[in-house]
């Protein structure tokens, strides 16, 4: 991290976080931010369900949920970005403050709500997206919406042709039942209704599911089972927590999903279940509470092929993803790996 980072930080850790997180974009679009363009070597070079990524570390959804610094965040040094979540029609969220750090815990805490600017503009941004790395979208459904399994598909239908991958987010904590599409009835029919869209997009895009790290193992189980069995692509695991146990800061009690370091050891455990549960037949993506190298490092190792990461950059900022992808590169050649595929569930059973 350099200086200017460093002062950067310094001031947008003063002011509220949901507007920090504003002037954060608004800096990486006026070219404030540091863009060290790809990190790759012949080590982090991954495939990833079709795609090819210079590096397996990508940027999780929620960070720019508007699409609106797309082409900064290609250059920022990471190996795929997740934009999103993008619902049907534009809507505010939930009401303010919605957005809570967590110093003591290097945590975050935020219920927004699905906020955003609805599939048309986010659509039209992508549209002028350049070319680069891969650049997936998590679909959302609206909060009002009558049928919100159909909900996913529609978004899929405008944005599909713009995006390289498509995330269906049925895990996160902060829409009203929206976790009860993750039952083994409810997902087989969205994701029934999602495959029917993909096959008649121009491209056949790899389709992603994003899961909640609060199921219990019957639950989970019942997942891969329907994971496998509907042909989804990867599996992102996990979204956000409503588990508050041995949080230390203030505000530990706000409502909503817990991100950041308290996170790890919960995501890392469902990732390497859902690792043997899937016995490898379909490649997952790590996220939870990765600040580090190491961090990333253990997730692959727990049976992740990629990792995503967002709220540590609160902390650390955007030149984390680099430091963690050349990080990861030392990593693997210090162990005798030729490739990330190589360590992927390589100490799978020490989170099981």
């Amino acid at each position: 991290m350099n200086l200017t980072e460093r002062v950067g930080l310094s001031v947008l850790r003063r002011i509220d976080p949901e507007t920090a997180h504003g002037l954060a974009l608004k800096a990486l679009r006026a070219g404030l931010a540091p863009l060290p363009g790809p990190v790759t070597s012949p080590l982090l070079a991954t495939r990833l369900a079709g795609l090819t990524l210079p590096n397996p570390v990508g940027l999780a959804a929620g960070f720019d949920k508007n699409a609106t610094a797309v082409a900064q965040l290609s250059r920022a040094g990471f190996g795929f970005i997740e934009v999103g979540a993008a619902t049907p029609r534009p809507q505010a969220g939930n009401p303010k403050p919605r957005l809570f750090r967590l110093p003591q815990d290097r945590a975050v805490i935020n219920r927004f709500g699905f906020n955003n600017d609805g599939m048309e503009a986010i659509a039209a941004r992508l549209a002028r997206r350049p070319a680069g790395i891969p650049v997936g979208l998590n679909l959302g459904a609206n909060k009002d919406s009558p049928d919100r399994a159909a909900d996913f598909a529609k978004v899929l239908a405008h944005c599909g042709p713009y995006i390289d991958f498509a995330t269906v987010n049925v895990s996160s904590p902060n829409t009203e039942r929206l976790r009860d599409l993750q039952g083994k009835g409810a997902l087989s029919a969205l994701l029934k209704g999602v495959f029917e869209t993909r096959n008649i997009l121009p491209r056949k895009i790899p389709i992603f599911l994003k899961i909640s790290p609060d199921m219990t193992p019957e639950e989970l189980a019942d997942l891969a089972e329907v994971a496998v069995a509907s042909g989804i692509d990867a599996v992102i695991a996990t979204n956000t927590t409503l588990d508050r146990e041995g949080l230390k800061s203030a505000g530990s009690s706000e409502n909503g999903g817990l991100s950041g370091a308290p996170l790890f050891e919960k995501s890392t455990r469902c990732l390497a279940r859902l690792s043997e549960l899937t016995a490898g037949r379909l490649p997952l993506i790590g996220v939870g509470g990765i600040a580090s190298a190491d961090d990333a490092y253990a997730k692959i190792r727990a049976g992740a092929t990629a990792v995503q990461i967002y709220s540590a950059m609160v902390y650390q900022g955007l030149s984390l993803a680099p430091r963690i992808a050349q990080g990861l590169d030392a990593l693997l050649a210090r162990d005798g790996f030729a490739s990330v595929a190589e360590a992927v569930g390589t100490d799978r059973k020490a989170w099981l």
